[in-house]
């Protein structure tokens, strides 16, 4: 893994501009891993892509992660602060792959979704249809006393114990917390996506990025690039000294 240089964290956002936010992540990722192809990290297990992206954000930004959300119940804004480390999961390397779940006289083969699976659920409509085409795109052969059926053929029940499987398995693809509204004492569990939070903050980064610039080249005639080169304390030093 290489650690971003500003300039090339700032190509990454412009090219995420149109993009969606599977392709965000993977963008994200094929920049900090120039060694490997997009259609590699494509196939990565959502769990280990976003084991990536916070060890990158990390990397990026401290370790240190500031979040906020609302109250579903008054609205009111509830912030929340962790470490990156007290959400990385550590998962195994040999659930890579096919796996198998056997439940009554159904046997099913399965993989973990990964950013190909994302992208296809996408367009899906509501967020039990995206979910269910998600788990029948990973689900690699399904059988019935040693009868090979097609996926949707399977039980409610089976499709089930087969996500419930998925989850387990890839659990840093689920991370939630528990939040309490200090205001009316609502409680609810909020989900937490790193590709977008990482990426909401890098668009925040780089619009004050390319503020820091202009100020400088206005007032010193610089270019971009020799801004960006500038480490990030003599960056700052430069921009103090311009505001008096």
């Amino acid at each position: 893994m290489n650690r971003l240089s500003a300039s090339r964290l700032l190509e990454v956002w412009e090219q995420g501009l149109s993009a969606t936010p599977v392709e965000r992540a993977l963008l994200l990722l094929i920049a900090n891993h120039e060694g490997e192809s997009w259609d590699a990290l494509s196939r990565l297990s959502i769990g280990k892509r976003d084991a990536r992206l916070l060890k990158m954000r990390a990397e990026a930004f401290g370790s240190r992660l500031q979040a906020v959300c609302d109250c579903p119940q008054c609205g009111e804004t509830v912030e929340m602060s962790f470490e990156a480390g007290d959400v990385l999961v550590d998962m195994p390397e040999a659930e890579d792959g096919s796996l198998n779940l056997s439940t009554g006289n159904y046997n099913v083969h399965f993989r973990l979704p990964d950013s190909r699976d994302l992208a296809a659920a996408v367009g899906a409509g509501d967020r039990f249809l995206a979910a269910r085409r998600l788990l029948h795109r990973c689900i690699i052969e399904a059988r019935q006393d040693d009868e090979i059926i097609p996926s949707d053929a399977l039980p409610p029940n089976v499709l089930d114990a087969v996500a419930q499987r998925i989850a387990a398995i890839d659990a840093q693809s689920n991370i939630e917390f528990e939040m309490t509204c200090p205001a009316c004492s609502s409680t609810w569990v909020s989900p937490f996506d790193i590709g977008a939070f990482f990426w909401m903050e890098i668009s925040a980064w780089a619009k004050r990025m390319l503020h820091d610039v202009h100020t400088l080249a206005c007032t010193y005639g610089w270019s971009e690039a020799e801004i960006l080169a500038l480490s990030p304390a003599r960056r700052q030093a430069y921009l103090e000294m311009v505001s008096g």
